[in-house]
């Protein structure tokens, strides 16, 4: 799989006016077909675009420009990012509509099965409230007789590497202050009666 640079067509204009590289090789390293460079070096496409300097930008570096410069039949190398795409972090998670209401069932099922886990992270791995983690936990929520316990991560409301690394985090902590780790509670339908 090839990348392209940021910008191909700006990217292009840049090359075009600052280097003496054939039309050829800025089509290929732009992901664009020769024709179109040249429609761009006569002026007749991308009139208004400002070119993008991807030595300035870290995407191609000035001796890879000089070497393919040299050679006509050499093709120019991407430079590798060392900035990988980073998940967010931060604020609230976004549910779908159509899964906001099994967000209930889900913290019904956290609060059940991991009594250790903090409002906070409940907060975190479900996109919810703690008022609403509270009128659950209090049977208080507008719709508690169709509340039924179920696991966020096969409603899609979480990932399992998530809930993992909360229920690993709390029992950290209970093992921290030296409280007893709650054992998750067993549905009838988990209990295994062959072996008796």
């Amino acid at each position: 799989m090839t990348t392209l640079p940021l910008m191909p067509k700006a990217t292009a204009v840049w090359l075009i006016e600052k280097t003496a590289l054939s039309f050829e090789q800025i089509a290929a390293f732009c992901g664009m077909h020769p024709l179109e460079v040249q429609a761009i070096a006569d002026g007749e496409v991308a009139q208004g675009i400002v070119g993008y300097d991807p030595v300035a930008n870290h995407q191609l570096a000035i001796e890879e420009i000089r070497r393919c410069e040299a050679t006509p039949t050499a093709r120019l190398k991407i430079l590798a990012t060392n900035n990988p795409v980073r998940r967010r972090s931060k604020g609230a998670r976004y549910t779908p509509v159509a899964k906001r209401h099994d967000r209930p069932d889900g913290i019904a099922f956290l609060l059940r099965n991991y009594p250790q886990l903090s409002e906070q992270q409940i907060v975190k791995l479900l996109g919810t409230t703690k008022d609403t983690i509270a009128k659950v936990r209090d049977k208080q929520h507008w719709n508690t007789p169709n509340i039924k316990p179920r696991d966020p991560v096969t409603v899609g409301l979480c990932s399992q590497t998530d809930l993992n690394a909360a229920v690993a985090d709390a029992n950290a902590r209970l093992e921290r202050e030296g409280a007893e780790i709650p054992v998750p509670a067993l549905d009838a339908g988990d209990i295994d009666f062959s072996a008796e």
